[in-house]
C-alpha cells in the first residue's frame, strides 16, 4: 500500500516533533518545517528516518506566502502528493495582560497563528481538493475557550480563529473528500512556556487541572495521529480537546 505523506509545520520541537515521530511509526513519510532551530529539526528528522520513514526538512516562516508555497512544492517534489497536513507552527509572545502587550507581539501572534494557518490550509485545500482526498489537523488550544486572562488574550483569540477555520473549512472541503479537524491542547510540558517567559508554568498549573498534571507532547501527538488515520474517516469539523479536563 502507498504510504501516507504528511507535512508537519513547526516540526522541530515539542508537539511538532512528537507528532512527526508518532506518524513515522504509524507508517507516514514526513516533511517538517522549522523557523530557526535547524539542529533540532535535523535531530527530529534523524529520529523519523530511524523509524523507517522518509523525511524532508525545510526552513519556512508559515506567515509568509512565498515560504509556504516553497515548502509545499519541496515536500511534494521529494515525497509525492501530500495526503496530510498538521498545522502546528505557532507562537505565544511574552506572558502578561493585554494592556502591556506590544503591537509587534500582537501582530506576530496573529500573523503566525492565523494567517499562517490560512496560507497552509489554502494550499492544502487546492492540492488535496484536486486529488479528492486528504486530511488536515490544525493545532488549536484550550485557551480558545478559556480566554487566558492575564497570560495571553491575544494568543487565545488567535486559537479561537483556528477553531473557526477548522469548522468552516471542514464544511467547504467535505464534499471534495478532504477532512479538517483540530486538536486543542491544554497545559503541555514543552519548551513553549520557557519561550513565553515562565519555564515552570506547566508544573505550577497542575493543581488546577482535573487530572492534576500537565500533558505530554506525545499525548497530543496520539490524538493528531488518530485524526489523520482511517479510524477517523467519519470525523470532520471536530476540535478534539486534549487538556486533562480543563
Amino acid at each position: 500500500m502507498t504510504r501516507p505523506r504528511t507535512l508537519v509545520t513547526g516540526g522541530s520541537r515539542g508537539i511538532g516533533a512528537a507528532t512527526a515521530l508518532r506518524l513515522a511509526h504509524d507508517g507516514h513519510d514526513i516533511a517538517l518545517s522549522y523557523v530557526s532551530d535547524k539542529d533540532a529539526a535535523e535531530r527530529t528528522a534523524d529520529a523519523v528516518r530511524d523509524a523507517g520513514a522518509r523525511c524532508v526538512v525545510a526552513r519556512a516562516d508559515t506567515s509568509r506566502e512565498a515560504d509556504v508555497e516553497r515548502l509545499f512544492d519541496l515536500a511534494q517534489a521529494e515525497l509525492g502528493a501530500l495526503t496530510g497536513l498538521v498545522n502546528n507552527a505557532g507562537v505565544t509572545a511574552p506572558l502578561g495582560p493585554l494592556a502591556d502587550t506590544s503591537t509587534d507581539d500582537l501582530r506576530r501572534v496573529v500573523d503566525v497563528n492565523v494567517l499562517g494557518v490560512l496560507l497552509c490550509c489554502r494550499r492544502a485545500a487546492r492540492d488535496m481538493g484536486a486529488a479528492g482526498e486528504g486530511a488536515i489537523v490544525n493545532v488549536s488550544s484550550a485557551a480558545a475557550t478559556l480566554g487566558s486572562p492575564g497570560d495571553y488574550v491575544h494568543y487565545a483569540a488567535s486559537k479561537a480563529a483556528v477553531d473557526t477555520i477548522t469548522l468552516g473549512l471542514a464544511k467547504e472541503l467535505g464534499p471534495l473528500g478532504v477532512r479538517v479537524n483540530a486538536v486543542a491542547p491544554g497545559i503541555i510540558d514543552t519548551e513553549i512556556h520557557a519561550a513565553s517567559g515562565d519555564p515552570g508554568r506547566a508544573a505550577a498549573a497542575a493543581p488546577g487541572i482535573p487530572l492534576r498534571r500537565p500533558g505530554t507532547a506525545e499525548e497530543v501527538a496520539a490524538a493528531i495521529a488518530w485524526l489523520l488515520s482511517p479510524s477517523a474517516a467519519y470525523t470532520t469539523g471536530t476540535v478534539l480537546r486534549v487538556a486533562g479536563g480543563r
